[in-house]
């Protein structure tokens, strides 16, 4: 059940952030069938990495049964759906914002928060 919520999740997260992205091309006078072509590849294959981490979880605890490590196994296997899962949803939330701040001038908070995730992600690479 834990899988299926999960790629709900991933699926509708993707299905906002295409249709931000949508939304914002429009407001922009900028719609181009690569870009929404190569958007949504792009979302598709967000769920084909969620499905895979998904079934390497499963497989994970099943290898974990055969060789009497059953409570290791499980650790690694969530370990390593979770932060897949973690990943696409904090790309998915952040690229949204981006969207939105695009879409509504208005909006200077996203702005903020944009630059200080930014700026966080610079110091990092440094």
């Amino acid at each position: 059940m834990k899988y299926i919520i999960m790629l709900i999740i991933v699926i509708g997260l993707a299905l906002m952030d295409f249709v931000t992205g949508i939304i914002k091309a429009y407001v922009k006078h900028d719609i181009s069938s690569e870009k929404m072509r190569r958007g949504g590849l792009n979302k598709v294959t967000e769920i084909l990495v969620m499905t895979t981490a998904c079934g390497l979880e499963i497989g994970i605890g099943m290898l974990g049964q055969y060789y009497q490590t059953p409570e290791l196994a499980g650790i690694a296997g969530t370990v390593a759906a979770g932060a897949v899962f973690t990943y696409i949803v904090l790309m998915e939330l952040v690229s949204i914002l981006e969207n939105y701040g695009e879409i509504s001038p208005d909006a200077t908070w996203v702005s903020k928060i944009i630059k200080k995730l930014r700026n966080f992600n610079d110091k990092e690479e440094k």
